[in-house]
Parts: C-alpha cells; structure tokens; sequence
C-alpha cells in the first residue's frame, strides 16, 4: 500500500490532537483509538488490493477506531438501568466515544477521605451495577480510583488502587465473576479541578467504572476482498 505511512501517520496525529483539555483517562482512551485506528488501516490496506487499497484501509480504520466495543441493547438496557438508580445523587452516567458504559461515582457518596470503605449511599448503587453485569456476561469492567493531592503519592497511589479493590470485591460478592474486572489506581495524578479548594478537592476524589461489551474477535478485522 504506497500511502499507508502517510495514512496511519494521519490517523494517531488526528486522536493525539484531540487530547488537549483531557484528563490521562480520556488521553488513554483517544490515543487507543487512534493506535486502533491505525492498526486497522494497515489490515485494511493488506486486504484491500490495487485500486481497493484506500477503500480497505479505510474499512480498516473504521474497525480500528471502534476500539472493538459494541453498544448492544443490553448496554442500553444498563445504561438506563442506572441513570435511574442513580438518579439525583450525584452520579453521573455516560456513553462513553468508545462504547463504553462510564459511572463517575464522587467522594460523597463512595468513600471517606483517606479511607477505602465503601459507604453505605454507594451500595444499593453497586447492586444494580452488578445485577445488570449478569444480565451482560459478555460486558467487561474497569475501575478506577482517584484521589485529591491531599497527602503524599505514597499514600495516594495505593489508597486509589484500595478504593477500586474494594468496588470490585463488593461486585464480586454479588455475582460478577473477578475475571472481568480489572483495577487500577491513579492517586492524585488525573484531577477533574485544580485542588484549590476543599469543594474541589472533593470532587477529585472520585471512582470511575467503564463497562465495554468486546466485540467478537470474528468481526474485528475486515474480510479479505
């Protein structure tokens, strides 16, 4: 394929320039689709023969940048789910660009400062997230802890990691295999607001959950022509 350089180079420079204003959580996300994107262009481009060749990077592409989530009526039907369960506490609910389900859960309702007990405003809220993961077994889950900048990276980066631990174990308790759910912790690096005041640092303190329904690997990749 003559231009699949000059292609693939398009593509991330197009994810990478839209990440200005973004926290690392959506950096990440932008620069995987973009990284996507270009990846699908070059099988595109492989399966795509002769004059077919643009036509194929470009279904390549489209595939790449899907990230390989599909938003199916059971993500939907959780969405939905949600917003009502969460309706009026603060929680918020979205579809994310990827297809992905994202709960950004605040501190006054998930935990207190400097600890990683779940509080009890924030259970019946899980409950419904996990009962809609059964209904889903296909949907994956990805938990993020964050915290404000009060306090050292050593104490901020595990207290973040302990936060989302302990949204996982009380999913798992309820039926959701641990399998599908991965964790991680981000402390004080990925802040909402700047932490100039207690109003804001609360708001830094905070879970996100994204739930993604994969693709089946069948359809990932485009169909030789």
């Amino acid at each position: 394929m003559r231009n699949k350089p000059l292609i693939m180079t398009t593509i991330v420079a197009l994810a990478l320039s839209g990440c200005a204003n973004m926290t690392e959580t959506q950096k990440d996300t932008a620069k995987g689709a973009g990284i996507g994107a270009a990846g699908g262009a070059v099988l595109g481009g492989v399966a795509g023969k002769g004059k077919g060749a643009a036509i194929g990077a470009a279904v390549g592409a489209g595939v790449g940048a899907l990230a390989g989530n599909v938003w199916s009526k059971k993500m939907q039907a959780q969405k939905e789910q949600m917003e009502q369960a969460t309706a009026g506490t603060g929680v918020e609910v979205t579809k994310t660009e990827d297809n992905r389900l994202k709960l950004e859960i605040p501190s006054d309702i998930s935990f207190d400062t400097g600890r990683a007990d779940i509080k009890p405003n924030l259970r019946p809220i899980l409950d419904k997230f996990a009962a809609g993961l059964v209904s889903n077994p296909a949907a994956t889950v990805t938990i993020i802890g964050h915290t404000d900048n009060t306090g050292s990276d050593a104490v901020n980066n595990p207290l973040s990691v302990n936060r989302a631990a302990s949204a996982r174990d009380y999913i798992v308790a309820r039926g959701v295999a641990s399998s599908r759910i991965a964790i991680d912790g981000r402390g004080s690096r990925e802040p909402l607001v700047t932490n100039d005041t207690a109003e804001n640092r609360a708001k830094n303190r905070r879970v996100e959950i994204f739930v993604a329904e994969p693709q089946p690997a069948a359809q990932q990749q485009p169909q030789p022509q």
